[in-house]
């Protein structure tokens, strides 16, 4: 189960090349970010385009990969701050759920139904 309440969050801000995985995203949180990656934390990344987000976190067996893809929103990225920020819990549950930390504005739900 995940539980993140009481972790740590943190984002690289720069885009990643989402062609990285668990172990590419890994050397990025000790290199770039000058983070412990065995910490209990969770490190939260994006794309160029900012409809995609990764998530890993150690959770103390192994390393845990989350990924997120938006169908037409983009994730409203922090803009301003250093190249690693720090999120309150509140902040990175708006993060997910499509509010501008900034503005407070959500994505639109989209549904969607299969033609038989």
């Amino acid at each position: 189960m995940i539980q993140w309440d009481d972790v740590p969050v943190y984002v690289h801000r720069q885009p990643v090349d989402f062609r990285k995985s668990i172990n590419g995203l890994s050397v990025l949180v000790q290199e770039s970010m000058a983070l412990e990656v065995f910490s209990r934390s969770v490190f939260v990344f994006g794309n160029r385009t900012r409809n995609k987000i990764k998530i890993l976190y150690w959770d103390k067996t192994g390393f845990c990969l989350w990924y997120k893809r938006l169908e037409k929103d983009k994730f409203k990225w922090p803009r301003r701050g250093d190249a690693v920020l720090s999120l309150t819990h509140e902040q990175f549950d708006w993060l997910l759920r499509g509010l501008d930390i900034e503005k407070l504005q959500p994505h639109t739900e989209k549904y969607f139904f299969s033609a038989n």
